[in-house]
């Protein structure tokens, strides 16, 4: 409503650069404010979902340390890691979400993140 789609465009390739909000709303002449609350209405959500820390498939935070085999029970004599399977994430009491805490922060995005795939 108040920024044009070049006005986004902008921003999205200074956040790629590692601008902070205030350089980009001097530049737009808008409130950093106003910047950070587009930026999180605008962002996924779902970032897991492109894959994280070299793994497209299973988002849990136990991984790569787990020994489980077989936790959905679909296949008896399943004898694969449950670290390799997709289905981990859906079926295993133990899930817990991967989810990175750069992105409770300024800017709210993995746009310019060092650690970004």
């Amino acid at each position: 409503k108040h920024l044009t789609l070049e006005n986004r465009i902008y921003i999205e390739n200074e956040l790629n650069k590692g601008t902070s909000f205030k350089d980009i709303a001097r530049f737009l002449c808008k409130d950093p404010t106003t910047i950070s609350k587009e930026i999180r209405a605008h962002r996924l959500s779902d970032w897991y979902h492109k894959g994280t820390f070299y793994n497209a498939k299973n988002f849990c935070i136990h991984r790569y340390h787990c020994k489980k085999t077989n936790a959905c029970g679909k296949i008896v004599l399943c004898g694969i890691k449950c670290t390799s399977c997709p289905t981990c994430n859906q079926t295993c009491r133990d899930f817990e979400k991967e989810r990175c805490s750069r992105l409770d922060r300024a800017p709210y995005v993995c746009n310019g993140c060092t650690k970004k795939i």
